[in-house]
């Protein structure tokens, strides 16, 4: 599948400067985001439901993958492009014969064998992390500039860096070979969203340089 990962938005209904998620989303959407994940780790599976399908009317409606984060069930109730699992949820291989070859898989790796494994069992991409220190999520490993670029030397697929990814470091990351950048607070948190995430697309366009 060829899927630009340039900008790829998280969402967090708790750190956005807006009132809805799907007003972030499309703000976001309007700056350069090219992959959506719908990632919202305290909202009930009917809420999440709901909340899924009016981003999927949102990402449907400029052609940008939404990606659910962990939930299969849910990816698969809307109709969304495909799934983001963490290495504590359900293994890719499985997740691949449920939702079949064509819903897109990606996975979590700080290390380049999670990488090479996820990539055996038939992910799509990686998101490769934390590569810079985070708020957003507690239990993160820490990936080094050495451990990214084994990992690109191990696996062939697309992997995004994510992990506190701002405007202010991610010239640190240049020339390591990566896809693209994963974002949550450096866009859905500032006071012009749409600003925000054009500034991060025109960063994140120099990772493939």
């Amino acid at each position: 599948m060829n899927i630009d990962y340039t900008l790829y938005l998280c969402t967090d209904s708790g750190l956005m400067s807006c009132k809805t998620v799907e007003e972030s989303v499309e703000r976001s959407i309007l700056g350069g985001a090219s992959v959506v994940q719908l990632r919202e780790k305290n909202a009930s599976s009917m809420e999440l439901f709901r909340l899924a399908q009016r981003v999927k009317q949102v990402t449907d409606k400029y052609g940008v993958p939404l990606i659910i984060n962990d939930r299969l069930d849910i990816c698969m109730a809307v109709g969304a492009a495909g799934v983001h699992l963490g290495q504590s949820d359900l293994p890719c291989a499985e997740a691949r014969k449920i939702l079949g070859a064509n819903k897109i898989i990606g996975v979590s790796a700080a290390t380049p064998e999670e990488a090479a494994k996820a990539q055996s069992d038939g992910a799509d991409y990686l998101g490769v992390g934390a590569v810079f220190s985070t708020s957003t999520k507690t239990n993160t490993r820490p990936v080094t500039k050495d451990t990214i670029r084994r990992i690109r030397a191990a696996v062939t697929i697309p992997f995004v860096v994510i992990g506190g990814v701002n405007q202010q470091n991610i010239s640190q990351l240049y020339g390591l070979g990566i896809d693209g950048a994963a974002v949550i607070s450096a866009v859905i948190s500032q006071p012009d969203i749409t600003a925000a995430a054009k500034a991060m697309r025109e960063a994140a366009e120099k990772l493939k340089l």
